[in-house]
């Protein structure tokens, strides 16, 4: 047959139409996005409302007239600009030393080859089952014993080295190619080199959600710093700080406030997200290709 028969024989083929379930699981998605944006959306503008429209029944979804009248408040009730610095600084450096010491463990557990590898790696996993409250008294008790208690330090130096970030890398990290690295090495590259020249690039997305999750995590962490800084309430971070607003919310009145301490300590981890977000989408479709 010509390749005329063929160009013109496609002419008589049924036409794909659009699927249903595609619409159905399009509608499905754009519900759930919306249902997850709207706590936060209506945290901003409840933010903005004043305290007439807090009250109003049936309740004003948008603020006739957007007031920053609350964010003034609440530098009146906290000390936000220290409390965010805190936050920052616990975040920031537990993020760091998680990225540094789950690369260089994950590289060992993937790369390596030494006795009891296998069950050490199990021991690691095992340990990701534990709930925090087990080990918040002995933690509690280790920091104390060094003299960090009611200190940043106290709260930041047990978290430097987390179980699921080491496993996360060790997953990604076992398929940089083997020949990649021995190539590294007969060029005289040093295994640091090797680790944050070759292998970090090459898992950069799977670096980015570790990140993204420890920067979270530790910026609402609430309970261990909490037992940490005993009372030091120049130490305190915002999440904690914010705490102190619980006493506004007794009326609708004092909405406002409380939202408004709200956005302020969500918004640095949502910029985070925001420009991790590419990274984050890489590193979930290369996990579901390599699965």
């Amino acid at each position: 047959m010509t390749a005329r028969g063929f160009s013109g024989s496609s002419s008589w083929l049924p036409r794909r139409r659009p699927s249903g379930r595609k619409a159905l699981l399009a509608t499905l998605m754009l519900l759930v996005a919306v249902a997850s944006a709207f706590p936060l959306l209506w945290m901003v503008l409840s933010s903005l409302k004043t305290p007439a429209e807090s009250m109003q029944v049936p309740p004003v979804w948008i603020p006739g007239t957007p007031s920053l009248d609350a964010y003034e408040k609440v530098s009146g009730v906290v000390n936000v600009g220290r409390s965010m610095w805190n936050s920052l600084v616990i975040a920031s450096i537990t993020t760091a030393g998680i990225l540094l010491t789950s690369m260089m463990a994950g590289y060992a557990f993937a790369k390596y080859h030494f006795p009891a590898k296998s069950l050490l790696f199990s021991v690691l996993i095992a340990t990701m089952f534990l709930p925090p409250i087990v080990t918040l008294i002995p933690l509690y008790r280790l920091v104390g014993s060094i003299g960090l208690n009611a200190s940043l330090a106290g709260i930041i130096v047990p978290n430097l080295a987390n179980a699921f970030g080491i496993f996360l890398m060790r997953q990604f990290i076992a398929g940089v190619p083997d020949d990649l690295i021995d190539a590294a090495r007969m060029d005289g590259a040093s295994e640091l080199l090797i680790l944050f020249k070759i292998v970090a690039p090459s898992v950069a997305p799977a670096i980015a959600a570790l990140a993204l999750f420890a920067f979270v995590y530790h910026w609402n962490s609430y309970l261990w710093p909490l037992t940490v800084l005993q009372g030091n309430a120049d130490a305190y971070p915002i999440v904690i700080s914010l705490s102190r607003l619980l006493s506004y919310n007794r009326g609708a009145v004092n909405t406002g406030l409380v939202m408004a301490g709200a956005t302020l300590a969500v918004l640095p981890p949502l910029l985070l997200f925001v420009f991790l977000q590419r990274f984050f989408v890489d590193s979930i479709v290369g996990s579901a290709i390599k699965g």
